[in-house]
């Protein structure tokens, strides 16, 4: 027995209403791309802000009779907001390069970033 348009019309509704009560959420997931160091010995894992370009980084750390701590690098020079964009990580496949690419997918551009003096740093953005 087929179901009538009339029958339907609520279910259309609530699914309406459910996708608009989920957008929200979904708009603000996803705010940040993480990726590994591409050092094969190095358990370092970079973080960029995929609109802004703002990159950091995390690391394990043994600590002496204890279990250990996370050491997180801020943003230092070049490695600090950029113009608005599309931005992810891209890993070398050079197994002793502890840096990472910074990528602009809506322009193309890119810049390595890596820590120094306990800061990520960024080479100036190119193509």
């Amino acid at each position: 027995m087929p179901i009538s348009q009339d029958r339907l019309a609520p279910l259309g509704r609530f699914i309406a209403v459910l996708g608009l009560c989920a957008a929200p959420a979904a708009a603000q997931a996803g705010v940040f791309e993480f990726a590994p160091a591409p050092q094969n010995d190095l358990n370092r894992v970079y973080r960029v802000d995929r609109s802004t370009g703002e990159v950091g980084a995390c690391q394990f750390q043994l600590k002496e009779g204890g279990v250990g701590i996370t050491i997180c690098f801020p943003a230092g020079e070049g490695a600090g907001p950029q113009p608005a964009g599309e931005y992810g990580l891209m890993p070398s496949r050079h197994e002793r390069e502890g840096g990472i690419f910074r990528v602009n997918q809506r322009t193309g551009e890119m810049s390595i970033c890596y820590v120094f003096d306990d800061k990520v740093v960024c080479t100036p953005q190119s193509k």
